[in-house]
C-alpha cells in the first residue's frame, strides 16, 4: 500500500504545471480610482444613490442574513415583490429569485433535464450554463456558436427521440455578440425543443427598456411557448447582485419543486433584494445611460477596426496569453483597468481583452485606453502577419473493444475524405508486429497521405504495458506535438487518427485514451461489432463518452448485419446517426468505393472540425 497523498507536494506540482501554461491567477488589488474598463456595471447602478438607500432600509428592516432557504422561511417579502417587477419588466408570467446567477443557471438546467434527455449548447456559452449540463447528466450536444442552420442540423438528426432544451446566451460574455435569437426559437419550435436564454449581458443594455434580446425581438415572441426561461443576474447592469429566471407560471412552481440550487441554498440577503428592487425601477427608464454604454462600446470597435459589439461588451483578441496579460499590466499602468482573459476561460490561442464599456467611462478615458490599444495592437501586427494558415481537421476513430473494425472504418473514411479533398491518416500509437497504418494505405490508397505513428511498441498487448516491456513509456507531449504538426502540415485536410482498443484502454497509468480525448475535445466516430457482446460493449461506451460530454458524430456496426442488435443500439444508444459495415470480400479498394457510393456520410465531413 502506498504511503498518505502528499497533498501540499502534489497542489505545488499542479501551480507549476499551471505557471508553465501561463495560467496562474492571483487576485488583484479593488478598483481604486483607475477608469473603469473591467467591471460588469454596465449602467453604474451599483453606487447608485436610490440603490444604497434601499439596500440600508431593508437592512434595517429585515436584518442581515437571509436566515434560511425559502423554503425553510428564509429571506422576505421583498422577495417576491423583486420577482413580479422582473416579470412585469420581461414581460413573463413569473419570475424566480436565486441567490447568484451559477445558482440560477445550474438550478434551471437541472431541474429540466435528467439522463434521458439531451441539451443543445453553443460552444462558447460560460461556464455556469456548460456547469449546468453537466450536473444534469443530459446528453450533450455542443453546436457551433450563433449558428442556427447548424443548430437545426443537430435537432434533426435526433429524430424527436428524445426531450431537447437549448440553450445560448443572447449576448456573449467573452465575444460581446449576439445570438440570432430568432432563428433558434423557429429552429426549436420546427423540432419540438425548449430553449434557454441566459441575458445576462443584454438585460438592462439591449430590447425595448432594456429588456434584453429577447425582448428585442418584438411583444409577439414575449410569451413564446418554446422559451422555456430567461436568466437576469443582478450582478451586471441591475448593479446589485442575484438572479432572477423568468418563465412561467409552470416552470417556476417546477422549479420550486425540483431546481436544488433553490431549495437547499440560504436566501439572498434582504440588503441585496433590496437594491435589486431599486434597480428593476431604474433599469427600464435607463435609456440615456444604455445609450452612451453602447455607443463608447461601438467608438472604441470602430477606432480598434473591431467588429461592432452587441451591447458593451468589445474583445480585443490578443493570442498567446503570456501577451495579453503584459498589454494588460502596460494598461493598468496607465491607470487604465482592463483585464485579460485567458484559457480555459477562452478558447487556447485567443487570449484577449475583455473591454466593457459603461455610462460612467468619460471621452477622455475612452480617448486615453484606445490610444494606448493602438499603440499594443501596432507592436504585435508583424507577429499577425505570420500567423499559421487553418489547420487540418482531426477526426478521430474510436473503438469499444480491439478487433472491432476500427482499422478498416479508418480507410474508408480516410478514402472518402479523399474524394472532398486533401485527407490523411495517422494511429498515434501502435503495437504489435503488424502495421495498421500499412492496412490503411492498401485500403486507401496513394490520394491520402500516412504519417507514421509516434510510438510502435513490438508487443501485442495496451499500450502502457507494451511500452513497459521495452522499458519505455507512451509520451503523450510528443503525441500533442505531432497531432499539431500534421494537423498544421496539411491545411483544410481531414485527418484521420485511430485510436488503439477501448476507449478507456491505458497509454499509461494515470492517463487512458479517453481522458486525452476529453481534453483535446476533438470530433470521433465510435465502431463497435455488429454481433453478440455488442450492446454491453457499445451502450457502455456511449455512456463513458457521454460521462465526458463527447459526442459521437456516428456509431459505425462492423461485421454481418443484426437487425436486432442495430434497432435495440438506435433506440437505447441514440446515436446521431448508425451505419453498417458488412464483411467486405474482397476486402479492398473497391469494395470501399461500393460501400462508400451507397452511403451518405456528409453529415460526418459537416461536423469534423
Amino acid at each position: 500500500m502506498g504511503g498518505p497523498v502528499d497533498l501540499a507536494a502534489w497542489l505545488a506540482a499542479e501551480r507549476e504545471r499551471w505557471q508553465a501554461q501561463g495560467l496562474r491567477r492571483t487576485l488583484p488589488p479593488p478598483l481604486d480610482g483607475a477608469a473603469d474598463f473591467v467591471s460588469n456595471d454596465y449602467l453604474g447602478l451599483a453606487r447608485h444613490a436610490e440603490l444604497v438607500e434601499e439596500a440600508r432600509e431593508a437592512l434595517e428592516r429585515f436584518g442581515a442574513g437571509g436566515r434560511a432557504s425559502r423554503l425553510l422561511g428564509g429571506g422576505s417579502p421583498l422577495d417576491r415583490e423583486v420577482e413580479c417587477a422582473c416579470a412585469e419588466w420581461l414581460g413573463s408570467e413569473e419570475a424566480l429569485l436565486f441567490p447568484s446567477g451559477y445558482h440560477a443557471n445550474l438550478g434551471v438546467v437541472a431541474a429540466l433535464c435528467g439522463p434521458s434527455d439531451v441539451v443543445l449548447s453553443d460552444e462558447l456559452n460560460h461556464a455556469s450554463l456548460v456547469d449546468a449540463l453537466r450536473l444534469s447528466r443530459a446528453r450533450a450536444v455542443v453546436y457551433r456558436h450563433a449558428d442556427a442552420a447548424d443548430l437545426e442540423r443537430k435537432l434533426a438528426a435526433l429524430g424527436g427521440r428524445m426531450r431537447a432544451l437549448v440553450l445560448t446566451e443572447s449576448v456573449f460574455s467573452m465575444d460581446g455578440d449576439v445570438a440570432p435569437l430568432g432563428a433558434i426559437a423557429d429552429a426549436c419550435a420546427r423540432h419540438g425543443a425548449a430553449l434557454l436564454v441566459d441575458e445576462a449581458h443584454a438585460c438592462g443594455l439591449i430590447g425595448p427598456g432594456g429588456a434584453g434580446g429577447w425582448a428585442a425581438l418584438g411583444p409577439a415572441r414575449a410569451r413564446d411557448p418554446v422559451l422555456a426561461a430567461r436568466l437576469v443576474t443582478g450582478g451586471k447592469a441591475l448593479g446589485a447582485a442575484g438572479a432572477l429566471v423568468a418563465c412561467s407560471a409552470a416552470v417556476r412552481d417546477h422549479l420550486v419543486d425540483r431546481a436544488r440550487t433553490f431549495a437547499f441554498t440560504t436566501a439572498a440577503p434582504p440588503a441585496v433584494v433590496g437594491a435589486l428592487a431599486a434597480a428593476l425601477r431604474l433599469a427600464p427608464r435607463a435609456d440615456a445611460e444604455r445609450a452612451r454604454a453602447r455607443a463608447f462600446a461601438r467608438r472604441l470597435a470602430e477606432a480598434l477596426e473591431l467588429p461592432a459589439p452587441a451591447a458593451a461588451i468589445v474583445p480585443v483578441v490578443i493570442g498567446e496569453s503570456g501577451r495579453a496579460m503584459r498589454v494588460a499590466e502596460h494598461l493598468r499602468a496607465a491607470r487604465l483597468e482592463v483585464r485579460a482573459v485567458r484559457p480555459p476561460t477562452v478558447p487556447e490561442g485567443t487570449s484577449r481583452l475583455r473591454v466593457v464599456c459603461h455610462a460612467f467611462n468619460s471621452d477622455e478615458e475612452l480617448a486615453r485606453l484606445i490610444d494606448g490599444l493602438r499603440a499594443e495592437l501596432r507592436a504585435r501586427r508583424p507577429q499577425q502577419a505570420t500567423a499559421r494558415p487553418a489547420r487540418a481537421s482531426a477526426l478521430v476513430v474510436a473503438g469499444t473493444d480491439t478487433g472491432v473494425g476500427k482499422t478498416v472504418v479508418s480507410a474508408l473514411l480516410a478514402r472518402a475524405a479523399a474524394r472532398r479533398g486533401p485527407a490523411a491518416y495517422w494511429k498515434p500509437v501502435q503495437t504489435g508486429t503488424e502495421s495498421d497504418t500499412d492496412e490503411v494505405a492498401r485500403l486507401a490508397g496513394a490520394s491520402v497521405r500516412f504519417h507514421e505513428p509516434a510510438h510502435h511498441f513490438v508487443r501485442p498487448a495496451s499500450p502502457h504495458e507494451a511500452a513497459a516491456a521495452e522499458g519505455s513509456c507512451v509520451d503523450v507531449a510528443r503525441i500533442d506535438a505531432l497531432l499539431g504538426q500534421h494537423r498544421g502540415s496539411l491545411p483544410g485536410a481531414i485527418l484521420v487518427t485511430e485510436l488503439a482498443g477501448g476507449l478507456l484502454v491505458p497509454w499509461t497509468l494515470e492517463l487512458t485514451q479517453l481522458d486525452w480525448l476529453a481534453a483535446r475535445r476533438l470530433p470521433l466516430v465510435l465502431v463497435g461489432r455488429s454481433g453478440l457482446g455488442t450492446l454491453n460493449h457499445t451502450l457502455l461506451s456511449l455512456e463513458a463518452l457521454r460521462a465526458r460530454h463527447l459526442e459521437p458524430l456516428a456509431l459505425f456496426l462492423v461485421g454481418r448485419p443484426h437487425e436486432a442488435n442495430r434497432e435495440t443500439l438506435r433506440a437505447l444508444g441514440r446515436p446521431a446517426a448508425l451505419y453498417e459495415l458488412p464483411w467486405l470480400e474482397p476486402l479492398d479498394t473497391a469494395a470501399l468505393d461500393a460501400w462508400i457510393d451507397a452511403q451518405d456520410l456528409a453529415p460526418l465531413w459537416l461536423e469534423a472540425r
